[in-house]
């Protein structure tokens, strides 16, 4: 049991009732363009899960409660969500409840949201919502951009209401398995698209997306603690097998007339990205199966023809940018390119490059008459840009750490991640005015991390070490290696909160040691690219790093090594464990892919291509394969209704250890999905993770 007034000792348990402490922290701003008012989501303390609409009024200075979904009834029961919005939350990492999203009208002056399946429209000027009728659970709402009308989906058919007036069903399908108006599974989960619908600027017309899953294989993820609960079947695209057809269509919500957007499908199946703003026509981001080459579109919303304004491509894959390509308010087209010349992602705005070779692009947060985005100079820091064709690329933060932020009328929200602070915090930015810190109610950690930052070997990795109480041992310390280690995962960022759970392993006896390797994002496209047909140079990074680190801190014990992770972190650990067991003495495998043919098309055929046509990788990159070479103490953890990494994977590699005679200790969560919200299991992953490390490695 928890001992009361010990840091050590309280961390898991305060890990877990704050969800990672994201609960009472502000978060999914949204300016006004005239800069007038902040609308953001909020829950009211640092343990409650109820998230609440708020409005920042800019010009006072104060905050106003907008909706809390209790003052109207909404019980919160995960049980009575829609299974578009279980999905939903999972895609996007969603750790509350209540409002867990909102879309407002263009002048920020109304709001709608779902909760629970109910639609909710608040008033962002004097306060108040209301609840709008629908015949049935509601699925993302979105208000138009005058605020007259709102586009919804019920059941996988597109709606439209007026506010004040009537319903209209613009698009709706008997096929149950065919659905309008949302992302399919690899759009969310691996594209950054969230979502399937789109109004004109004028509000006069919807793009939608029509998402037909009939070819795709259905899965089945059981309640084991239930026998008698039937399971529940989901269409899931495993790699080498077929996708969704996603198609786009234009309605007049006048009349409900149709247009069938057109382009060469065959070559180009995946919609990847979809813009439209006042800008100039609907835009079209559109990929092709194996990801070397894309199209972006421009389309006629009269007739659905679709002009190419430019094909890229790449002999690796061609790397979506988040929230690009986009218009600036005169039309020109902003994107992100991947300069091999420069081994640089450079901002660029009608294909002329705008940012410096040495400026890592990370993504383009908003554009308008200038672009907001974010980018790096060094991989641990990541700051917020501004590009204007007046002044050209500004830096707008200068504190080392991870920022980001959205602007509107001369008004701009700073989100920062330091070393200064232990979370977050949100800052509106205003003119020659002081910022104005919004409110932020999460919890304070009781791990005070202290994390020293290092080079590491030829490659100059970048990683961070924690010891405990941050102070350098009289003694040799264990060594505890707490990767991701994949695509998109840097970790060794210039953040105290990133080290929470890494500083509390520390000061249980451990020296941990954080690596960014080969396919970590932040060190441009060649970096990027490393791991093309071989995950296993992941690896390699992690024992140069630990090696490269023991040459300057030899109270590193290397007799005494373990590692652990989740997803990608998880597969880390298994070919740590299973492939260099002279370096690695114990593992934690968190919920991995074991066989690379269980997990998505997008994401493995990007890396490993086609598995009919690489079948040698696939098999190369499944350590399932490889089960009877474990020779040390190994722990198992996965969730048994994870629907992104299915349980089968984990279940596949124990069944491999077990025919080959490996004893290893296995963990099945019920009721626990990839990304877990319980209070009860974040706590006990991070105590049976400890327990196992502590039993393995010798440390009392």
């Amino acid at each position: 049991m928890p001992v009361v007034g010990d840091p050590f000792e309280e961390y898991p348990q305060q890990a877990g009732r704050t969800r990672g402490f994201t609960l009472g922290l502000p978060r999914s701003f949204t300016v006004s363009p005239d800069g007038a008012r902040v609308a953001f989501l909020r829950t009211r303390a640092g343990d409650d899960p109820v998230s609440c609409l708020w409005v920042l009024d800019v010009g006072a200075g104060l905050e106003r409660l907008v909706l809390d979904p209790r003052e109207h009834d909404v019980a919160e029961d995960e049980g009575t969500l829609s299974d578009a919005e279980r999905s939903r939350r999972e895609r996007a990492r969603e750790r509350s409840s209540g409002v867990t999203a909102f879309a407002a009208d263009l002048d920020v002056t109304r709001a709608v949201c779902s909760v629970q399946g109910r639609m909710f429209l608040a008033d962002l000027l004097e306060g108040g919502a209301r609840e709008l009728s629908a015949p049935g659970p509601v699925d993302d709402p979105r208000l138009d951009p005058t605020g007259m009308r709102v586009a919804y989906v019920v059941d996988g058919a597109m709606h439209v209401r007026e506010i004040e007036g009537g319903n209209r069903v613009l698009a709706a399908d008997d096929e149950p398995d065919v659905r309008w108006g949302l992302a399919e599974f690899v759009a969310a989960e691996e594209m950054d698209r969230f979502r399937g619908h789109w109004w004109s600027p004028d509000g006069t017309k919807l793009a939608a997306a029509r998402v037909d899953e009939r070819p795709v294989r259905i899965w089945h993820i059981a309640d084991s603690s239930d026998p008698s609960a039937p399971p529940r079947a989901m269409r899931y695209p495993a790699a080498g097998t077929d996708d969704a057809i996603v198609t786009l269509h234009v309605f007049d919500v006048s009349d409900g007339a149709r247009i069938d957007v057109e382009w060469d499908r065959a070559a180009f199946p995946y919609l990847a990205r979809v813009h439209w703003s006042a800008g100039g026509p609907l835009l079209l981001l559109v990929v092709s199966r194996d990801q070397l080459r894309t199209d972006l579109l421009e389309v006629d919303p009269a007739t659905g023809a679709t002009t190419s304004r430019g094909q890229a491509s790449d002999p690796e894959w061609v790397e979506l940018a988040r929230d690009a390509p986009v218009r600036l308010s005169d039309g020109r087209i902003v994107e992100i390119w991947a300069d091999r010349e420069s081994d640089a992602y450079r901002l660029t705005v009608d294909g002329e490059a705008v940012t410096p070779s040495w400026l890592q692009v990370r993504g383009v947060l908003q554009a308008d008459d200038a672009v907001l985005f974010r980018a790096s100079e060094e991989p641990t820091e990541i700051h917020l840009w501004r590009w204007s064709p007046e002044s050209g690329a500004a830096r707008l933060t200068e504190t080392p750490g991870v920022h980001t932020g959205v602007s509107g009328g001369g008004v701009t929200v700073v989100v920062s991640s330091t070393l200064e602070d232990p979370l977050p915090t949100a800052s509106v930015v205003h003119g020659l005015d002081p910022a104005i810190v919004i409110t932020s109610v999460a919890e304070t950690p009781v791990i005070e991390p202290k994390p020293t930052f290092l080079t590491l070997g030829h490659r100059e990795l970048r990683a961070a070490l924690l010891l405990p109480g941050g102070r350098e041992p009289d003694a040799p310390l264990p060594v505890l290696l707490d990767p991701y280690g994949g695509p998109h995962g840097a970790r060794v960022l210039k953040t105290s909160s990133t080290y929470l759970g890494s500083q509390w392993f520390a000061d249980h006896g451990f020296a941990v040691l954080v690596v960014d390797g080969r396919g970590v994002d932040g060190r441009g496209p060649a970096w990027d690219r490393a791991v093309k047909f071989d995950f296993g140079v992941t690896l390699e990074d992690q024992v140069e790093a630990l090696q490269s680190a023991a040459e300057f801190h030899p109270f590193l014990d290397l007799s005494r090594v373990g590692i652990r992770g989740w997803s990608f972190g998880g597969f880390l650990s298994a070919m740590a464990i299973l492939r260099r067991p002279d370096v690695f003495h114990a593992a934690v495998i968190g919920a991995p892919v074991s066989d690379q043919r269980l997990y998505d098309t997008y994401y493995t055929e990007r890396y490993l291509g086609h598995p009919d046509e690489h079948p040698d990788v696939y098999d190369a990159n499944s350590v399932y394969l490889e089960a009877a070479e474990l020779t040390r103490p190994a722990l198992l953890i996965h969730g048994l209704v994870d629907d992104n990494v299915y349980v089968a994977n984990t279940l596949k590699l124990s069944a491999a250890l077990f025919e080959a005679g490996r004893h290893h200790e296995l963990i099945l969560i019920p009721n626990a999905t990839h990304f877990t919200r319980s209070t009860t299991v974040g706590e006990r992953l991070l105590r049976v993770q400890l327990e196992f490390l502590q039993r393995a490695l010798g440390v009392a």
